[in-house]
């Protein structure tokens, strides 16, 4: 599988019916906020922009959840956990049975980073087997301890490997497996519940960044985002006659305007992916997909000012937006300001936080002729 090939089609798990005990507190990690917004909305968020269909989430057996949660995730199946968490990931692969996935990833809430390469990596194990999880050397020294507290021994690090989530399965066999399982005794994941009835496990390249949110310092640590972020967005929309032209947010007088399933505001869009960059979260077809027909002739202002609330919600404020416009016509020199003020208007900035500029491509390519429009856009936010 190349980098650029589609992903084949896959299910998912995610685990959430824990405690969450050593991260202090009454209220289970997995529903705690983290980085603007709660842990396992960031696994839920992650693992349905990667393409999983469908969802399962495994909660805890007395089917509590926080408010709001449900309807935020209406295509999501909330299932009851378990006794142990193999009870809870049976309990997650048995809601999808009806949906007969052919492959199915099992994420812990806890890693609320999960990169797209990870996921690929897995996919394409799976190509050559039946089950494949991510993982990093060991790099320090190990000891064995006693029960004294005293060193007993080494470990051979060379040949250890640190494990972690999604662990990706063929859909049939893990489910056999946890199935099969006797539940006399407690596995640390379900590589080790599939490897007990015999099944082999690829291993492939895991990331530091799926690191699992453990003790109550993780969430310390959160609570103190980056001073600055920066995000870029880009976009192209088609010129097509008939079509109204809207820049910005403003409606420009032209022959042609931009085709789109929104308004096709480029502009706009460009600048929405760039907030929601900084602050990684997805981008914009992932929180307005052109699929939805609500969207439908939408104007994009709404984007924009949905991505500025998530950021005020991530703890951010918008610092500056640089946006550059990409077309030989129509001019933009005469509406720089307008559009600017309109811009600000939308972000709830000061215009003199926002440019606006605009370049040809000396007649090359689509936009030399006049085919369509290209923005790209820069934004700078800073701690609130």
């Amino acid at each position: 599988m190349t980098d650029t090939a589609p992903l084949p089609s896959f299910a998912a798990v995610i685990v959430a019916a824990g405690k969450g005990l050593r991260t202090g507190g009454e209220t289970p990690k997995q529903f705690r906020q983290w980085h603007g917004k709660m842990l396992l909305a960031h696994s839920i968020d992650a693992i349905t922009s990667s393409g999983a269909d469908p969802i399962a989430v495994v909660i805890p057996a007395d089917g509590a959840l926080p408010e709001g949660l449900e309807s935020a995730y209406p295509k999501v199946t909330w299932v009851p956990g378990g006794e142990t968490r193999q009870d809870s990931v049976r309990n997650g692969l048995e809601a999808l049975v009806c949906a007969s996935p052919v492959r199915v990833l099992i994420h812990d809430a806890a890693r609320p980073h999960l990169p797209q390469d990870v996921i690929r990596r897995l996919l394409s194990a799976l190509e050559q087997n039946v089950g494949a999880i991510p993982v990093l050397p060991v790099v320090d020294s190990l000891a064995v301890a006693g029960q004294d507290g005293l060193m007993q021994g080494k470990a051979e690090r060379e040949t250890l490997r640190r494990v972690q989530t999604p662990q990706a399965f063929r859909f049939a066999e893990i489910l056999a497996a946890h199935r099969a399982w006797d539940g006399a005794t407690e596995a640390g994941d379900d590589a080790q519940v599939f490897a007990a009835q015999g099944g082999q496990v690829a291993l492939v390249d895991g990331d530091e960044r799926l690191h699992k949110i453990t003790f109550a310092e993780d969430f310390a640590d959160a609570m103190a985002p980056a001073a600055f972020r920066i995000g870029q967005g880009f976009d192209v929309h088609r010129l097509q006659e008939g079509e109204e032209l809207w820049l910005c947010g403003l409606q420009i007088a032209h022959d042609k305007g931009l085709a789109g399933h929104s308004d096709a505001d480029v502009a706009l869009h460009a600048i929405t992916d760039a907030v929601l960059g900084a602050i990684g979260d997805g981008d914009i077809g992932s929180h307005f997909p052109p699929s939805d027909p609500q969207w439908s002739g939408a104007r994009s202002a709404k984007f924009l000012e949905h991505a500025v609330k998530l950021a005020a919600e991530a703890g951010f404020a918008i610092g500056n937006i640089d946006l550059t416009l990409i077309c030989e016509a129509p001019k933009i020199g005469p509406h720089r300001d307008a559009m600017r003020a309109s811009v600000a208007e939308i972000m709830g900035v000061e215009i003199a936080q926002v440019s606006v500029k605009a370049t040809t491509t000396e007649k090359l390519g689509f936009t030399g002729r006049g085919e369509g429009i290209a923005a790209q856009a820069i934004v700078g936010l800073t701690n609130v």
